[in-house]
């Protein structure tokens, strides 16, 4: 026997291994919603405040975090790479197009927040809010039209379900922002935004009951999996989220409401998954067994995320812990 072949004799510890990645990408995606979400909530946010106080306390908020949270779309996309190269392909190909209006509006979030403050001239920080604002919820709608049609299996960019997903995430990440907001800020500004959060996850609840009709009523092939009892139970789990969220919110529990913020993005991360599942590219017919990578390369990634991914979160707690609690009144950008 050479050197290493037990690693191509099989998966590691007789694990299922293409299902562990299966749901380690889509947890990676869900990492990177809630994380990155609030980011680009507190920047949909950020249209409803016309005080420069308040704007300048909004930019604080998110200063420490927002770069680092994209740190795990480039893990997702490695993943996907990766341990499904063929879905990379395929699904990267399908929407060209789509790929790069999303990294282009978070290229414009991303460089928005840094051109605002190099100016004090009241045209200069109108545009480059404008320029926040239009990035902050164009990245977040192109995301989920993107999750849609991967899900449907579309072709096309827009459909009309990419729509209502796209505009369901924007919802989904101003409730996340919301939450992030009131844990950071003080004051009347953190009373004032509770009403945002409850439009937003109003607005939020209906648009998931318009997708999960429109899956129902007009792609046969879910129907099944639609009212398996986990996606039931998944569905029950966001409206209990929901409500805890509300009443969180109303009792001034941030924590709380922080973290059942988390819990709807999970939850809806987990619906998709479990919609989509045993299924990984719908128009290639691809399944998670067939398209995984051969068993040595396999194994060895998975030694290397088990290596990785420690380190990755022990970097985040670090970051949240040297930044944790209220900005200062006075914090700026």
């Amino acid at each position: 026997m050479t050197s290493g072949s037990w690693l191509a004799d099989g998966p590691l510890f007789g694990l299922p291994l293409a299902d562990i990645w299966f749901g380690l990408l889509f947890f990676i995606f869900a990492m990177f919603l809630f994380l990155d979400g609030f980011d680009f909530g507190v920047g949909a946010l950020f249209a409803t405040r016309a005080d420069e106080h308040e704007r300048e306390q909004f930019l604080a908020s998110i200063g420490p975090f927002w770069d680092g949270n994209e740190v795990w779309l480039v893990v997702f996309g490695g993943a996907l790479f990766a341990a499904f190269p063929a879905v990379y392909a395929n699904l990267f190909s399908r929407h060209y197009l789509l790929m790069f209006a999303i990294l282009g509006a978070l290229i414009v979030r991303g460089l928005a927040p840094e051109m605002y403050e190099q100016r004090d001239d009241d045209r200069w920080k109108r545009w480059w809010g404008r320029a926040f604002v239009v990035g902050s919820i164009t990245a977040p709608f192109f995301l989920g039209m993107f999750t849609a049609n991967w899900l449907l299996g579309a072709t096309t960019i827009v459909t009309l379900p990419g729509i209502i997903v796209g505009l369901a995430v924007v919802a989904l990440t101003v409730v996340d922002g919301v939450a992030f907001l009131r844990l950071k800020t003080r004051g009347e500004l953190r009373e004032d935004l509770r009403a945002d959060g409850y439009r937003a996850l109003g607005a939020y609840l209906v648009l998931v009951v318009l997708t999960l009709g429109y899956v129902y009523a007009v792609v046969p092939d879910l129907k099944s999996a639609l009212v398996s009892p986990l996606v039931l139970t998944l569905v029950v789990l966001t409206l209990v989220l929901a409500g805890v969220y509300a009443v969180a919110t109303k009792r001034d529990r941030y924590y709380v409401a922080f973290g059942a913020a988390a819990g709807l993005v999970f939850a809806l991360v987990s619906i998709v998954a479990a919609l989509i599942y045993p299924t990984i590219d719908p128009v290639a017919g691809l399944t998670v067994d067939s398209a995984i990578v051969s068993t040595l390369p396999l194994n060895l990634m998975s030694i290397g995320a088990a290596l990785l991914l420690p380190l990755i979160f022990l970097y985040f707690g670090v970051l949240y812990s040297a930044f944790s609690g209220p900005i200062d009144v006075e914090e700026s950008y």
